[in-house]
Formats: structure tokens, sequence, C-alpha cells
């Protein structure tokens, strides 16, 4: 099999590393990748693994490095590709795809959409008004009461999301959206969960959590993301089983009723509240940096899993096998990041901390004159796994400890909560 993965971040570079562990997949080709990604190594004797220059926004171009390549699969990562409909080209050649139509990616593309999704399908979420002027919003605001929570309708790369009980400061970020979602504050631990759907069948993976905020104690702004961890020893048994039944099977089925069928990787964003399960948020591909903990400890061949929901085949492929272990990973990033992330900045270290089942994911990285150097704020994504979450965090701070870069930042958390015990539903 013959693989195109697009994108270029560390979430691409996690997806090619596991498609490089699958027997069956021969040929990948990363599209633009990054430097990480350029370095990584053969997963078996006669495969490849090279990176190729495109324009992802250019869909023609897209087609036609798939077309030159022979791609039998194409995998696209970002969701602003997905979301401006680059799965639909590519299908209209008649290459198999994983990754959801212009119309069903609008499940991440527009909040609105989702949460009239979830009305009708009768998906368990938070109360929402959708505001376009100033006055809309104040008045949802003062309805709600703090904290406020005021997400941009759009894509914003993860920091469209303002939770605070300061008033002003959440309507100065809805004065900034074009349009915005005021909602109700949701309680409890959250939980993100996959799900691998051909647009009927659903196979979920295990749950994870990840840190929005950037420093510890889910202290400072929102950002992408600073680490997440997997399985949640604290989960209620059956959590994975009430999700697809009242979250994920329910959602699918209503984007193909509506005649446009999610094939794909749904992810949903939940809470875990006093009053049940409640959706947060949708997005219609993998999760950064979920995806860096997870996929180490999937052992189901990935390339047959995404080209079965690819062609439409996923009914026949069977349950998801994983790894008896833990898996933590830790986003080292750069120095003013979200606001105003340095670039430039030179990385040293990642060969000394690939080591004891760690991996080093490049996500802003670039080469200046054969340097390695940042070029985003989310710079590396350390993924260690072990027996269990203390192993795989000491393995993962280790690591963190051997690398270099002028500046940078952290959290020293992640998973610590779990990994004491000290969560609970």
């Amino acid at each position: 099999m013959k693989v195109l993965v697009i994108g270029s971040g560390g979430r691409e570079h996690a997806l090619v590393w596991a498609l490089a562990q699958d027997p069956e997949v021969r040929d990948i080709v990363a599209a633009p990748g990054n430097p990480g990604i350029a370095v990584l190594q053969p997963g078996h004797d006669g495969q490849t693994i090279v990176c190729r220059s495109v324009d992802i926004a250019d869909h023609d171009a897209v087609v036609a490095l798939a077309t030159e390549f022979g791609a039998d699969l194409v995998v696209v990562g970002p969701e602003a590709p997905l979301v401006a409909g680059l799965a639909d080209p590519l299908r209209e050649a008649g290459i198999a795809v994983f990754g959801p139509s212009k119309d069903s990616a609008q499940i991440e593309g527009s909040k609105a959409f989702a949460k009239d999704v979830m009305a009708a399908a009768s998906v368990p979420t938070g109360r929402a008004y959708v505001c376009t002027t100033p006055e809309e919003a104040a008045e949802a605001i003062d309805a709600f009461g703090p904290p406020y929570v005021v997400k941009d309708d759009g894509l914003a790369a993860g920091k469209g999301v303002v939770v605070t009980s300061d008033r002003d400061e959440a309507l100065a970020h809805a004065a900034g959206c074009e349009q915005v979602l005021i909602e109700e504050f949701l309680d409890g631990p959250e939980v993100s969960l996959f799900a691998i759907t051909d647009g009927t069948t659903v196979l979920p993976m295990q749950p994870a959590q990840d840190f929005k905020r950037l420093a510890d104690n889910d202290e400072g702004p929102n950002t992408g993301g600073m680490g997440a961890y997997t399985p949640l020893p604290w989960a209620p048994e059956k959590l994975v089983e009430e999700i697809t039944e009242k979250v994920l099977q329910p959602t699918v089925d209503e984007l193909r009723r509506r005649g446009m069928p999610f094939s794909g990787l749904l992810y949903a964003g939940l809470a875990l509240t006093s009053r049940g399960l409640r959706v947060i948020e949708f997005n219609c591909r993998f999760g950064d940096p979920e995806t860096q903990a997870l996929l180490p400890l999937l052992k189901t061949p990935l390339g047959g899993l995404l080209y079965a929901a690819a062609t439409g085949k996923l009914t026949d492929h069977g349950p998801l096998s994983w790894r008896s272990a833990a898996a933590v990973t830790v986003v080292v990033a750069a120095k003013k990041y979200p606001a105003n992330p340095r670039k430039g900045d030179v990385i040293t270290g990642i060969d000394q901390a690939e080591v004891d089942d760690v991996r080093v994911f490049h996500a802003g990285t670039a080469l200046e004159d054969d340097e390695l150097v940042t070029s985003g704020g989310r710079v590396l994504a350390v993924s260690a796994t072990g027996k269990d979450l203390d192993e795989a965090r000491q393995r993962a701070y280790a690591a963190i400890g051997q690398i270099r870069i002028k500046g940078s930042q952290h959290r020293t958390d992640i998973a610590l909560k779990a990994a004491r015990g000290e969560i609970t539903v």
C-alpha cells in the first residue's frame, strides 16, 4: 500500500511513524512533512518514507501529487484543509481518502452547525447561544453568569475559546469573533475519545485526556494542547460504550441522514459533569497532542484500519487492539507561546532524548543552515510509554531534560493527578 499523508505537524509525524509500523504499508509520502519525518527510519525492509513540498491549500496540486505517487490512500491530517474541502477532489479523482468531505467537516468548522447536529441527534451537550452582535453576546453572557465560556464559531487552531470569570475579558473575546457561541460552563473532568468511522460503522479508540491551558494547575491562556495521556485509570468502566452509544453513533447517523456521511476520524471532546456526560466539541481529524499518546499504544496496524474506513469496509475490520501500557505526551513550546512564539531558536538533544520507549514528534521545527530550529509555537511533543502512568511520566520528563531550546516552556504536571489517583467522577 502507498500512503500520502497531508500535513506538517506533530500529529502527522505520529501518523507517519505509526503507518511505517504496518507491514502492509510499502511507501509513505508526507506532504509537506517536517524535519522529523524526513529522518524517520523505515519500519521494515523495502519501505520508503520521503517528504514532498506541496501547498496543501492548492487542491489541484495535492491531487496531482497523489496521482503521480500512485497513492492507494490519502490521509489528511490538519483541520483547515478538511474544512476547505480537500477530500472532495481527491475522491472525485478515484483516490481513497481518510478524512471527511467539506460538508461533514463542518462538525468542526462551525460550532453552531455541530450544536444543530447534536440537537437533531439528541446528543447531550451544554446549552449555548449563537451570537452575531456585541449586544447579543452581552445578553447571553449575563444570562449564564460566570464562569463565562466564549467560543469562536470557526476554526481557531485550538485557541478560539476563552473560559473566564472576568466579564470584560469575555466580552472582548466575543467582540473579536464574527460569530460566537456563549455556552454554559461544564464541570467535571474532560475526556477525548477518537472514533474511526466509514460513515456507518464506528470503531472507538481508547480514551485520553489533554491539557489545554499553558501552565501547571490549568492556569494561563488556552492553547492547542500542552500534553496528553492514556489510558484513564479513573474512567468509569463502561465509559467508551456510553460515549459510542449516546454521542458518536448518533452523530454519524445524523450526518448520514443529512446526506453528508462522515468518513474519517470523529473526535469528541467531553466533560463528565455532575449531571452526566456532555459534549464540549467535535473535531473532524486526529487531535493533537492526544494522537502522539494514543498511536504508540495501538497494536492494530494503522494503514489497514484507515484504508477500511476510507473504502467503506470498516464493518469487516473488527475491534481495535491495544498494548497493556500507559503513554504520556508533553509538549515543548517556544518562548512567548501562544501569544507571539519566538522562531529561530536552535534545538539540540533530541537524539539523547529518544531512549527507553520515548519518541519525539516534531511540530514547529525547521532546518536553517543545517541546524534544527524552532518555527512554530508548539515545537515538539515528547511521548513516552511505560507499564503505568508513573513510569511513562518519568521517562517523558527525563527526555525533556535532554532537550535544549532557549526560552522553551512546558507543563510539569501532565498526568500527575491521574497517576496519584486524585481524579474522581
